[in-house]
């Protein structure tokens, strides 16, 4: 068993501070810390009395030894006792980067691990842009399913693209809603830089809201959010990881148009709400999410 302390002594004596920086974000990280971040607020178009419970849980792009089974298990176990009404899972299940990882895991494998979560209300899922890249068939097609959202759908977790649900806790109804992936194809590379087409419909999801309660949105990649009308109570993203590198505040790179805008943690702009947050990075360690609207978080 390799223990912390261990496992940084044995790096101070064998690698230079680059190495060790590069080590840091790659296996300390996602192998050992986890944080359990927390919000509480009331959104637009929520109603009183109504109360809700959110863990949401974005990006583990499953593989060894990163992303394991073992530390899977750990998260959903975390997840499980933080008492949730409802979990949220918001894409990107398969790994990229096949230069860091050492094996992939099999979708069934890593669903079966996610079919552990518990929350009254369910387990609700997105696809992100690494389900359908790291899928050679999907990509093949220009359509799904995909290897991810089978393996999710056959564990029991509904994957939502461009479709929405009318849920209820204590009498009080709200929408759920899952946007399809906006980065979903590579049709080519120009300058180095990916031209793709996304699978997203943000008008053909919100025709399927047919009663005026409030609506939480899933959508993988937050740069729709200036998009999102104001109907929608909270959005939930992931896709940036925090930004990938964030130190003193500050993410030098970030994967999104906008830059630092919606990089991480919960914004707020024109009165509309955005959760955006990641794992696995410099500054950015692995991180579960738990959301409570309507009220003050309990000390959970």
């Amino acid at each position: 068993m390799i223990t912390r302390r261990g496992f940084m002594r044995g790096l101070v004596g064998t690698l230079g501070l680059g190495a060790i920086t590069s080590a840091y974000a790659m296996a300390f990280e996602p192998l050992y810390r986890l944080n359990t971040t927390h919000y509480a607020f009331t959104p637009p178009r929520w109603r009183p009395g109504h109360t809700l419970r959110i863990v949401a849980l974005a990006d583990f792009h499953f593989c060894r030894p990163w992303m394991n089974e073992a530390r899977a298990a750990e998260i959903v176990a975390r997840a499980n006792a933080l008492k949730p009404d409802i979990i949220l899972l918001l894409g990107d299940f398969m790994a990229g980067m096949a230069v860091f990882k050492s094996a992939d895991i099999a979708p069934a494998i890593w669903a079966g691990i996610l079919a552990s979560l518990e929350a009254p209300l369910g387990i609700h899922a997105i696809l992100g842009n690494h389900d359908w890249w790291e899928d050679e068939g999907a990509m093949r097609r220009q359509e799904g399913p995909t290897l991810a959202s089978t393996a999710l759908e056959k564990a029991g977790i509904r994957v939502y693209e461009n479709d929405a649900l009318r849920l209820e806790k204590n009498g009080h109804a709200f929408w759920l809603a899952g946007l399809g992936d906006q980065l979903a194809f590579i049709n080519e590379w120009r300058a180095g830089k990916a031209k793709t087409r996304g699978r997203d419909d943000l008008a053909g999801m919100f025709a399927k809201i047919t009663t005026d309660e409030p609506v939480i949105l899933m959508a993988h990649e937050p740069d729709i959010f200036p998009r999102v009308p104001d109907r929608v109570s909270l959005t939930l993203s992931g896709h940036t990881h925090g930004g990938q590198v964030r130190l003193f505040g500050i993410s030098p790179i970030v994967p999104s148009r906008y830059g630092q805008r919606y990089a991480y943690g919960h914004v707020v702009e024109e009165n509309r709400h955005l959760g955006a947050r990641l794992p696995i990075r410099i500054g950015i360690p692995p991180e579960v999410v738990v959301i409570d609207l309507g009220g003050e978080a309990p000390g959970a």
